[in-house]
């Protein structure tokens, strides 16, 4: 996997726990868990994003 390729794919991961994340938290009882569950992952995969792209 090609180094851009990477990022591509962290990117689509943050995607994804985006939309997650919205969609439970649109639900009448969110589930906390879940949520700083997502919060976390979101944000470790954006971490590793600026790490692999700082120049």
């Amino acid at each position: 996997m090609s180094f851009e390729d990477r990022v591509e794919s962290l990117r689509l991961k943050h995607l994804a726990l985006e939309e997650e994340l919205r969609v439970e938290n649109q639900r009448p009882s969110p589930d906390t868990n879940l949520v700083n569950r997502l919060k976390r992952e979101k944000l470790k995969l954006k971490d590793e994003i600026a790490r692999m792209t700082a120049t």
